[in-house]
């Protein structure tokens, strides 16, 4: 009976195997896996908005529209859920998409500000903060691009025969993946320049003659 048992357990992983449905299980946690990275490295970046945003405060406390700006677009950012789910809802997906635009906008806007107030740009805790969220850009450029991978070769993958006839049979959709006007609005980082010359400092006052 043991035997019996274990050669149907073979006929059946086999089958399995030959009707894609590991292959399927295998991108699917690619994909899941992926989006995962992507939410990690866009909260990474919202966190570092408040920080950012009382350092300008500091020194650009007239910048109210700006700051308003930027304050409101992260608020934004945290009212739209970043499940899982989200990469099997397309008009999430969307939703998430327009939100991380607009931060993204909010953030530039307050960075080009930031170019007239020379104090503000020298200020070390500033210069901290603006690097740490141009790395967290890169990371954003990098986890997107592994996640449009991942759910490529999930969707060629379910669309692929045999394998469509198990993913319709298991119920398996193609994922929502970012748009390319959503790429082009969201993957672009925002500038940042240091290279503007510092302002002169004062001349030392003359010590008195004695």
């Amino acid at each position: 009976m043991r035997k019996l048992l274990t050669v149907f357990a073979a006929l059946a992983s086999l089958s399995l195997t030959n009707c894609g449905y590991n292959a399927i299980q295998q991108n699917d946690e690619a994909v899941k896996s992926g989006w995962s990275e992507v939410v990690n490295q866009y909260q990474r970046r919202a966190d570092l908005v408040p920080n950012l945003v009382n350092s300008v405060k500091g020194f650009a406390q007239q910048e109210k529209d700006v700051l308003l700006g930027v304050t409101n677009a992260r608020a934004k950012v945290g009212s739209v859920q970043m499940t899982p789910d989200v990469v099997n809802d397309p008009a999430a997906m969307q939703k998430f998409q327009a939100a991380q635009g607009e931060l993204t906008g909010a953030l530039s806007r307050l960075l080009v500000v930031t170019e007239n107030y020379p104090q503000l740009k020298s200020d070390q805790l500033f210069r901290d903060l603006v690097a740490q969220l141009e790395g967290t850009e890169n990371r954003i450029a990098v986890a997107r691009n592994r996640y449009i991978k991942a759910v490529q070769d999930f969707n060629v993958g379910i669309r692929t025969f045999p394998n469509n006839l198990t993913a319709m049979a298991f119920g398996y959709k193609e994922k929502a993946n970012f748009t390319v006007d959503d790429e082009k609005s969201i993957s672009t980082a925002p500038k940042v320049d240091f290279n503007s010359p510092a302002p002169a400092s004062p001349a030392p006052t003359p010590a008195p003659a004695k």
